[in-house]
């Protein structure tokens, strides 16, 4: 391990993390809520810790692909930490497991949370919320690829420990070059949805954070009701068609303005996206209709958003889905499991690997019947090469094995099953909202603080698909 270097741009990843708490100030000056010196000083503790690392340490060697994996996750253990400044700094959120909890919650898009009461809250505290889920949704690791041409060294090793999905897309030869077009067309969506949400009737603040959280697929609102506060077909219809778009391969994005919109259908993950989106909303208006909707425009508004909620693992709600038919329960925690495209923002086990398991299982069968034949497991015309066949189905045991344990560790705390499991694979998946005491009407304070440890170390593990995080508890990756 290159220590030296990887504390070096550790510290360069505070200084721009000091930058961002900076973001919230003109908002706090607007709606005079007091957070300016809580906002100040979390910001200069963030420059001090980074002036520290990034000054007093150096290394002339490159970032191998170990230092990548630490500077990723030591990177959002850092972030959670000072990021959660504001929150104990201000008194918002006193207790640091607590503050942690609801930061780790906002870099990594789960949007779980502790607040009971968020409209009571400062509104620059709201905003900062949210900003995390939208640096987090892209990830900081390739935000600071765009800005910071010193970690073009060694850029690609952070790229593929960072970068969510089986395989890090590369739009352009340089590292730098991919991270800016990434999140040029990050940028230009959460414009455009903020633009729609403010003729829809929210004001600028409300929507860039409900924008925010829609691009990076976290979930966190401003209002308690979440999205169903606002009563609006209109708001609702903008923030499921935004859902839906963050929830597929952002290079597909790019591609489309570039004038090739029909690599959506040529896309093979995109469509199997798709497909399930479309069949999981029909079931669910199947379920509900006329038992809880009269009206088929309702039915299949909210059927809608919560399916593309929980697919895309945002977590918005406007409807308590726990009220509806038992049917709905169990399409929706299927959902929780597949999460969105690989080169999304989104969470889960990742649309392609579930694609790829159903391949692998029918090849499986179908060599069991001709076992001569010569078959190849195919993601649209490539064939999949058998070491990346063999990854997948390594992370679907290391996502199984994790989801088993963190249950029953969750289960020790004295929660009953259901809300158990549910609240892994919500935290797990990055989704947020579960079942039962952690459902959509409910939250996570409720939870013991050992739990909460639990959980939060469910969301960095999600959030950074298992392997970059538990690849550090090998000794090996320690030695020379």
């Amino acid at each position: 391990m290159n220590i030296p270097l990887t504390l070096k741009i550790l510290g360069s990843l505070l200084i721009f993390l000091a930058a961002a708490l900076l973001i919230p100030l003109p908002f706090s000056f607007y709606f005079r809520d007091g957070m300016a010196a809580h906002f100040f000083i979390s910001s200069f503790m963030a420059l001090a810790a980074g002036m520290i690392l990034y000054r007093g340490f150096d290394s002339e060697k490159e970032l191998s692909i170990r230092d990548g994996f630490s500077v990723v996750t030591f990177g959002w253990l850092f972030y959670a930490a000072f990021g959660a400044l504001p929150y104990l700094i201000s008194g918002v959120i006193p207790a640091p497991t607590d503050a942690l909890f609801e930061t780790m919650s906002g870099f990594t898009t789960t949007g779980a949370t502790i607040l009971r009461k968020i409209e009571g809250m400062p509104e620059s505290i709201l905003l900062w919320r949210a900003l995390t889920h939208w640096m987090g949704g892209m990830g900081i690791i390739v935000l600071s690829l765009a800005i910071l041409p010193m970690l073009g060294v060694g850029g690609m090793q952070l790229f593929q420990a960072e970068v969510p999905g089986p395989t890090a897309d590369r739009l352009k030869p340089r590292i730098e070059d991919t991270a800016k077009l990434l999140w040029g067309v990050y940028v230009l969506l959460t414009a455009l949805e903020t633009i729609l949400l403010m003729i829809g009737g929210m004001n600028l603040y409300e929507a860039l954070c409900h924008a925010f959280a829609t691009l990076a697929t976290g979930g966190f609102s401003t209002r308690d009701a979440s999205v169903g506060a606002f009563g609006s077909p209109f708001i609702d219809w903008v923030i499921i068609l935004f859902m839906f778009l963050a929830g597929i391969n952002f290079s597909l994005h790019y591609y489309a303005i570039r004038g090739r919109i029909g690599d959506y259908f040529r896309n093979e993950e995109c469509r199997f996206y798709i497909a399930i989106a479309f069949l999981s909303i029909l079931v669910l208006m199947a379920a509900n209709h006329q038992r809880v909707y009269d009206s088929p425009l309702d039915n299949l508004r909210f059927s809608a958003f919560q399916a593309i909620s929980i697919l895309t693992t945002t977590g918005f709600g406007t409807a308590d889905y726990e009220l509806w038919p038992s049917l709905t329960g169990a399409i929706l925690l299927f959902l929780m499991f597949v999460g969105g495209c690989a080169g999304s923002t989104g969470g889960g086990m990742k649309v392609a690997r579930v694609l790829l398991l159903f391949k692998h299982a029918r090849f499986q069968l179908y060599h069991l019947i001709h076992p001569r034949a010569v078959s190849l497991v195919k993601l649209g015309d490539v064939p999949v090469d058998s070491d990346v066949m063999q990854s997948i189905l390594g992370f679907f045991a290391l996502f199984a094995g994790v989801f088993v344990f963190a249950s029953f560790l969750m289960a020790a705390t004295g929660l009953d099953m259901m809300t158990a499991a549910t609240s892994v694979i919500a935290t797990l998946g990055n989704i947020g909202p579960g079942f039962g005491a952690v459902g959509p009407a409910d939250n996570y304070a409720h939870i013991a603080p050992f739990g909460k440890w639990v959980l939060t170390a469910c969301m960095l593990c999600g959030r950074l698909e298992l392997f970059t995080v538990l690849v550090l508890f090998f000794p090996s990756l320690w030695r020379k």
